[in-house]
């Protein structure tokens, strides 16, 4: 747990985790500290950790809050909150301290473990279980939040505040114990540790997560119609959806399987509603052929991936970049489409809005790669703007005898009629087709299609939000996803040496901006894709695509560990000492 960096990290964060076995409340606690740090006018983010198995088990919470935007966790963590001792060797890794850290732990929970006491880190003990036992429905974590919120400055009204909030709906008498619970944990010991500086009241803020941050794009897309099934760790955006989507005339169907979820939405797509599906990688692998249906027929559909570590069931739990080759080469034949990547919680609302009004507008298929990082993390952001696309589907009202469902247009988008629609019949199937829609085998017919399906792709003007693209040093960054946070953790450290770098973090996958991104690349002298899976997938990508100079390099680490700023700043510095 151990961890040595060339630069330090920013004294104006703070970051906190908080372990325990099943029960403990490890998750509840983190969830508390994000709001009552928003009270005090912090943003901020948590993400947590469980173990492989998707049920009840050991788990972690990791917040860390700053005056500034949080989009990562740091290189190392300031205090950590031990309900107990159990599993803590599950999560060594993910929870790195120094000897500037602080360890508040229970003495009844038995001896700290050597791995953590050989980092040095300040161990403080505060009796959790025996004031917890002292109180009706007493909890640890009450405690345990109440001596943290000592230690690292926030503000005992702030924290009661968020109790109320987060276990109103465990009734009173829950309630009232834990605000006795926090008061004995903050008075029992009275030595804060520096906490960053308080900033000024901030009101505007959302409190949200990655999934929910999606729906919130699709709604604001126009999405109405969602059907999916279950699948971890993107179930909880569909949870979210449901009774918005109803409030908003709209409706969410739980299906039997992928399958059936691909095959729902194609077809209410074809009657006129955007439509959309959220799944994982094992989902998507299901869904290729029904999306490969979607493209040919030129029905818009959206697919909001949740990635998680992988093949197969892999690691449900943890986040993981590794599925950009199956979102880019999954269907077969010649398939373009569109794959985008949201760059940070905030961004999913614009990307995934974005993502369903192209697939709309394009008449295409939309694949939206998120993960586990951003879809199961919550953050204290600044409020979205609302994003005023005019992407829309072209649709026929009163089609003459001519009318032809794929005609070749100058833009290569045919106008779609609606069922029912007289004259607009057309068989939308997914058998080749001339441009009246019949099936056909003939060569003509084919390429005449394939050109259709790629220009309208190719052709398309998709303006500066391809990529967000920050700074003009000689080193520049390529990044994607939710790695673009920790990028950017990297370039403010190094900017605090004076030494400024390029950024390119990539919004719009496919089709991929050649041409833009050759100029933002231009006259770097160093050249270093960031990702988290293991063969560099968009390193692979962006070199066959002939965009990458020679000496460009890929800095690609898979999961569960996430991406820490300073092995990104050493890959960086290795060659100029």
């Amino acid at each position: 747990m151990n961890n040595n960096n060339e630069v330090s990290e920013s004294n104006n964060s703070y970051s906190v985790a908080i372990t325990g076995s099943g029960g403990s409340g490890a998750v509840t606690a983190g969830r508390i500290v994000l709001e009552a740090a928003a009270r005090c006018g912090y943003l901020g983010l948590m993400t947590r950790s469980a173990g492989p198995q998707i049920r009840g088990g050991e788990s972690a919470a990791m917040v860390r809050f700053s005056p500034d935007p949080v989009e990562c966790m740091g290189n190392h963590f300031d205090l950590l909150v031990a309900l107990d001792w159990l599993n803590i060797d599950r999560f060594a890794d993910e929870i790195p301290l120094t000897d500037k850290s602080l360890i508040l732990c229970d003495p009844a929970a038995g001896d700290v473990p050597a791995q953590l006491r050989s980092n040095g880190a300040e161990i403080r003990e505060v009796p959790f279980k025996v004031f917890a036992s002292g109180l009706p429905e007493g909890r640890i974590n009450m405690v345990a939040l109440g001596a943290m919120a000592m230690v690292c400055g926030l503000q005992l009204e702030a924290l009661e505040a968020s109790v109320k909030q987060i276990l109103q709906r465990k009734g009173g008498e829950v309630v009232e114990s834990a605000l006795r619970a926090l008061s004995l944990g903050y008075n029992h010991d009275r030595r804060p540790v520096q906490a960053p500086l308080l900033p000024g009241d901030r009101y505007d803020v959302w409190s949200i997560t990655g999934n929910q941050a999606c729906g919130v794009g699709a709604l604001r897309g126009g999405v109405r119609f969602v059907a999916a099934y279950p699948i971890t760790p993107a179930s909880e955006m569909l949870e979210w959806l449901a009774p918005r989507l109803e409030k908003l005339g709209g409706s969410l169907l739980q299906a039997e399987d992928e399958l059936a979820s691909i095959n729902m939405i194609i077809g209410a797509s074809f009657g006129g509603v955007p439509s959309l599906t959220a799944t994982s990688g094992p989902g998507l692998s299901l869904m290729v052929e029904g999306l490969g249906l979607a493209l040919v027929s030129e029905t818009p559909v959206t697919v909001v991936n949740v990635m998680r570590g992988g093949p197969s069931t892999g690691i449900p739990t943890k986040s993981e970049q590794a599925d950009l080759d199956i979102a880019l080469y999954g269907l077969h034949g010649d398939a373009p489409h569109l794959v985008f990547a949201p760059l940070s919680i905030r961004d999913c609302v614009f990307t995934t809005q974005w993502a369903v009004q192209l697939a709309e507008h394009l008449q295409t298929i939309s694949v939206v790669l998120s993960d586990q990082s951003l879809g199961q993390s919550q953050a204290i952001i600044e409020t979205p703007p609302v994003s005023d696309m005019p992407w829309r589907r072209a649709i026929e009202e009163a089609p003459d005898a001519d009318y032809m469902r794929y005609r070749v247009t100058a833009d290569s988008i045919s106008p779609m009629t609606l069922p029912g629609t007289p004259g607009g019949m057309y068989t939308a199937d997914g058998l080749e087709h001339n441009e009246r829609g019949t099936p056909s085998s003939m060569a003509v017919d084919h390429r005449e299609q394939l050109n259709k399906r790629l220009n309208k792709l190719e052709e398309f003007d998709y303006g500066d939000d391809w990529a967000e693209v920050e700074g003009q040093g000689d080193a520049c960054i390529i990044t994607w996803g939710s790695s673009t946070g920790v990028v950017k953790e990297a370039r403010n450290k190094l900017r605090r040496q004076s030494r400024d770098i390029r950024i390119i973090a990539i919004r719009l996958l496919a089709p991929l901006q050649k041409q833009k991104l050759s100029r933002a690349i231009g006259g770097a002298d160093r050249v270093l894709v960031v990702e988290q899976n293991h063969s560099g997938q968009l390193f692979r990508y962006l070199r066959a695509q002939g965009v990458l100079p020679k000496q460009a390099e890929s800095l690609a680490q898979p999961g569960p560990l996430p991406l820490r700023s300073g092995r990104i700043i050493r890959s960086l510095t290795a060659k100029d000492a």
